[in-house]
């Protein structure tokens, strides 16, 4: 058996959307983790995957053929530039503007920008504002 390495640390176990045009999401969603630098994972004719977000067509067998509805998703960004980033090239992934990058009232130093996927689905990248962190993520084993 083939060992393998995941690296949590966040709330989030994972999220899995299912969506119509598998093809459309994968472009959409490399340009986006190209730019926030979370590496995609697996791939195969029905799904995707990187981090905690696992996306598959509804013919896959995790999918049982149902599409799931609209979700919001934030990815967490290093600094404003790449809050920046994410929606430009969300945007010309074929993402669609569903608020520019800036500052929130969420609390101080909230800076996110938010863009639809082509399913819809609400994907929001978001910087806090200077922290430290004790670790960058939780290294799992198995």
């Amino acid at each position: 058996m083939e060992t393998q390495e995941l690296h949590r640390g966040r709330l989030i176990d994972h999220i899995q959307l299912v969506v119509r045009d598998l093809a459309a999401s994968r472009r959409f969603y490399e340009a986006v983790f190209n730019v926030l630098k979370v590496p995609l994972g697996g791939t195969g004719d029905d799904y995707f995957w990187a981090d905690e977000l696992f996306v598959s067509s509804k013919d896959s067998q995790a999918a049982t053929g149902h599409l799931t509805g609209r979700h919001h998703l934030a990815f967490q960004a290093q600094d404003r530039a790449m809050v920046d980033a994410f929606h430009q090239a969300a945007l010309a992934a074929g993402g669609q503007d569903n608020g520019a990058p800036g500052e929130r009232a969420y609390h101080p130093g909230y800076y996110g920008a938010f863009v639809l996927d082509p399913d819809g689905n609400n994907i929001e990248a978001v910087f806090h504002g200077a922290s430290q962190r004790s670790a960058p993520s939780v290294q799992v084993t198995f």
